[in-house]
């Protein structure tokens, strides 16, 4: 099965922003309308991209020193739901939930902040990705129709994919980022343990 899926909206939310510009200026450049949070919706929008915030799609605010900025049944709605399930559609049009076809993201650096001899617990802990971990299993978990690209060394992949075939994936391409998604999730979690 190689079923293609347009991208049509993507949720772009990263620690390290470097090695982004080029790959947003592609999916820009195809449509693709941008969704996120803080420091990263800022990026965007420093670009010349527009930007729709996450908080204007969940009605409520980045919360707990930015502890929960994208966990939210209209976020993780708009990754899980199958699109071709009609009482999932019918509970996004409920709901007003919207569809998420891309999530980009890039956790932030637990080992090198572990790694840092000045760094406190208190530090590290605040090191321990929630929600970016949480949306790289989500979007992998639904890659029949979501493509997620779990970190930094996978923007070019994706790149190289949009300039051959525009903003459409394969389902075989979808599956291939997933399996590599949680292989960022495996290895994260096990750092942490390891820490622990």
């Amino acid at each position: 099965m190689s079923e293609k899926k347009r991208i049509k909206t993507a949720l772009v939310s990263v620690f390290h922003k470097d090695g982004l510009e080029e790959l947003l200026k592609k999916l820009n450049d195809e449509g693709v309308k941008f969704l996120s949070t803080g420091g990263t919706q800022s990026f965007i929008e420093s670009l010349g991209y527009e930007c729709q915030t996450v908080e204007s799609v969940t009605t409520y605010p980045s919360i707990l020193g930015g502890r929960v900025k994208t966990l939210h049944p209209k976020v993780f709605g708009g990754i899980l739901a199958r699109r071709d399930n009609e009482g999932d559609k019918k509970q996004m049009a409920e709901y007003e939930i919207p569809e998420i076809d891309l999530v980009v993201v890039d956790l932030y650096p637990f080992e090198q902040t572990v790694a840092n001899p000045d760094s406190s617990e208190q530090d590290i802990i605040e090191k321990i990705d929630i929600g970016g971990i949480s949306l790289i299993r989500a979007a992998a978990k639904n890659f029949n129709d979501v493509v997620i690209v779990p970190s930094k060394k996978e923007y070019g992949v994706l790149l190289d994919i949009l300039n051959a075939q525009g903003a459409e994936t394969t389902r075989e391409q979808r599956k291939m980022f997933a399996k590599r998604a949680f292989g960022v999730s495996s290895h994260y979690d096990t750092a942490i343990e390891q820490w622990f």
